[in-house]
């Protein structure tokens, strides 16, 4: 931390490796976060060229930009949902959202000034808020359940976790409209206040980096420098392009698709055999995109999960039904196959998340340590140069008081601690109590460590109080009140990590805190209604939750497996199950390990455990996807390295964007009863 303290700007470190890598656009050629590094220095120059004349908290708040917040945020919204409901894994979309609300109001500002129409100067801090609101409202597609724990509820996966002793009749919850908006206005508004009172502490006291928000505002300030127009020219006009290609793409195969294995989707790219085993390029252009975001070493270890798991241990275990398992029992069954992919998932998913959970926790708890022995020295290098003083200025200027935020937790927590048990039986009040009186120090943990390493483990401290709620609670209760739990804890400490990520841009782009936690809340209301509204279009046009077809929601299965295992103990497992979940379990430790140990030249080898586990349970094809869009940026890194470390989050955008806005167009399709008119299907000449 001395290092730091030298230099006139602190400069992030780069990103950790894992599923959460959110400066993946700007390292992607391995360089350890060099291209974000170099263009600090136009933020810097963004930050100074600003200081002649902040707006003021009310003028950073637009009703263009709420309007412009809405139109990303549903947009998104539909995207990360087809993405929760097929594979579970969501790439971090915080830099496109920003590059298309810049886009949604300078063309707005200048379309008025074309015509005529004075408009008021669209500011960096505006870009700011707007980019604020649309990833709150997008970010309850994705952390609000909808792929896991709140579809864990559902009849269907109760009947697919099969007769166990735990999954007793009559523990699930149809979804609702209704009851899914109630339970988010419920539970998401809690955690926008729970570390407010701390976030001077965070960002300014002891200048956590929170590299996801530096690169956000990187990008912001850059848009908003002399050479930002031409930057943001090139990069809108890969977006337009790549977005128009991957939606008519999309809409051309959708004529092909009419039934079952049918389609580009069930091309046999690596022959029958191999596609029977799931290995196929789908031409989904959504997972390209999204490989082309994530790091090489999240689509090297999916294809490394995949691999062993659909290529050596299924098959092995197949050829042992009948022994291992009983051979006349539905594929679905916890007892059958299905146990195996879903419980040495979750061994994976465990063992990579407690080490971390642990490497964190000791992380932050020795960091703090050492800082409260500093905190009585005053060396020269701490003396905060003239750009420092100026952003905690700003920052500091429209606080919230901190009487309010308290007053507002206790409030909302008591709304909570009524409405939730009216919602659910099975979850008593005082485990909502409880819940909300140990999440402010696990969200503060959480926060903490996502500011030194860009890691957010809420998934963590979720599970944490997944399987304490479901062993507390019994066999009767215990499955729908370790979910429901699990969803609390989980919702506070993923909104109050996201938003001191906010605040760090904030912070650098000269925005009000004010207005950003009002932007915050804004669209996570925004987000409680579009949330399920946007579900329940994917819910009644496709088949959710089918692990033979392409919308699996992995999560689901896996989350209800994991109250119950809660609840029963290892009973749950099907034969041998539970020595290959101990030796997957160490597997993930011990790969953790050897990351952290080796030489980085050595380390930075080892494949990541949790990307390895999704394969397990999802299958083969998307990860060829990935690997297919990481093969692309290593290509065009090698011709033109500067032009790629431009390009590519525009054009991966664009690829997402597009294939995953013909959903909403296909669903509508789906829910009027028109199917595509043609079968394209693959057989062998035998």
């Amino acid at each position: 931390m001395k290092q730091e303290r030298r230099r006139k700007h602190p400069r992030p470190p780069p990103p950790p490796p894992g599923l959460e890598l959110a400066m993946a656009p700007l390292s992607r050629d391995g360089s350890g976060g060099r291209e974000e590094i170099r263009e600090l220095d136009d933020a810097e120059a963004g930050a100074a060229h600003a200081r002649g004349r902040v707006p003021p908290w009310r003028e950073q708040l637009t009703a263009r930009g709420m309007v412009a917040s809405l139109a990303v945020g549903a947009i998104y919204s539909v995207i990360v949902m087809k993405l929760v409901l097929t594979t579970g894994l969501v790439p971090t979309l915080n830099v496109s959202a920003a590059l298309i609300a810049f886009v949604i109001l300078r063309g707005w500002t200048r379309a008025l000034a074309h015509f005529g129409v004075a408009a008021r100067p669209f500011t960096r801090q505006e870009n700011t808020v707007v980019q604020t609101c649309a990833v709150a409202c997008y970010s309850i597609a994705v952390g609000g359940g909808f792929g896991s724990y709140l579809l864990a509820l559902d009849k269907k996966t109760y009947e697919m976790a099969g007769e166990t002793e735990g999954n007793v009749p009559g523990s699930y919850k149809e979804p609702g409209i209704v009851w899914m908006t109630g339970f988010l206005l419920a539970v998401s508004f809690v955690g926008i206040l729970a570390l407010v009172p701390l976030r001077k502490i965070m960002i300014i006291d002891y200048k956590l980096t929170y590299p996801s928000g530096t690169a956000t505002a990187v990008l912001i300030n850059g848009f908003h420098t002399p050479h930002g127009d031409a930057m943001a020219k090139h990069q809108v006009n890969g977006f337009t392009k790549y977005f128009a290609i991957s939606f008519l793409w999309s809409f051309f195969q959708w004529f092909y698709s009419g039934g079952d294995s049918c389609g580009f989707s069930q091309f046999p790219t690596f022959g029958l055999l191999a596609w029977k085993q799931t290995f196929f390029f789908d031409f989904s252009l959504t997972y390209v995109g999204a490989g082309m975001i994530c790091s090489h070493l999240v689509n090297l270890s999916l294809l490394v999960g995949a691999i062993l798991s659909w290529g050596v241990m299924w098959p092995l275990i197949s050829d042992l039904e009948g022994d291992w398992y009983p051979a006349n029992i539905p594929e679905s069954s916890m007892r059958s196959l299905q146990g195996y992919k879903a419980f040495i998932c979750i061994a994976l998913i465990l063992g990579d998340g407690l080490y971390n959970f642990v490497k964190i926790i000791a992380f932050t708890v020795k960091s703090l340590l050492g800082r409260s022995k500093l905190k009585n020295t005053k060396k020269e290098e701490d003396i905060p140069v003239l750009d420092d003083l100026h952003r905690n200025e700003v920052f500091t200027r429209d606080s919230l008081p901190t009487w309010l935020a308290y007053s507002g937790y206790i409030a909302l927590s008591v709304i909570a601690v009524i409405a939730i048990p009216l919602m659910f039986h099975e979850m008593k009040w005082y485990y909502v109590v409880i819940a909300y009186v140990l999440a402010p120090a696990l969200g503060f943990c959480n926060a903490y460590g996502t500011g030194l390493t860009d890691m957010n483990m809420a998934y963590n401290y979720g599970k944490v109080a997944l399987f304490i709620l479901a062993a507390w609670a019994g066999k009767d209760s215990g499955v729908v009140a370790g979910l429901v739990g699990c969803g609390l804890v989980k919702s506070l400490v993923t909104i109050s990590a996201d938003l001191m990520h906010d605040f760090k841009t904030g912070h650098l782009t000269l925005t009000s805190p004010r207005s950003m936690l009002i932007a915050q809340a804004i669209g996570t209301a925004m987000g409680c209604v579009i949330g399920p509204l946007t579900f329940f279009l994917f819910y009644n046009a496709f088949d959710i939750g089918n692990p033979e077809g392409p919308w699996k929601a992995p999560y689901a299965l896996i989350y209800r497996n994991m109250a119950i295992l809660g609840v029963e103990g290892f009973s749950a497992l099907p034969l041998h199950c539970l020595q290959l979940c101990y030796g997957f379990f160490g597997f993930a430790v011990a790969a953790n390990l050897m990351r952290d140990l080796f030489p980085p030249k050595y380390g930075r080898w080892v494949p990541l455990p949790m990307a390895m586990g999704v394969p397990f349970l999802v299958g083969a094809s998307f990860a060829i996807d990935m690997c297919v869009g990481s093969l692309v940026v290593f290509v065009w890194h090698m011709i033109d390295g500067g032009k790629a470390a431009l390009m590519v989050p525009a054009v991966a955008s664009g690829l997402i964007c597009g294939d995953g806005l013909w959903i909403f167009p296909s669903a509508l399709l789906a829910l009027a009863k028109i199917n595509p008119p043609l079968c394209m299907a693959f057989r062998s000449t035998h």
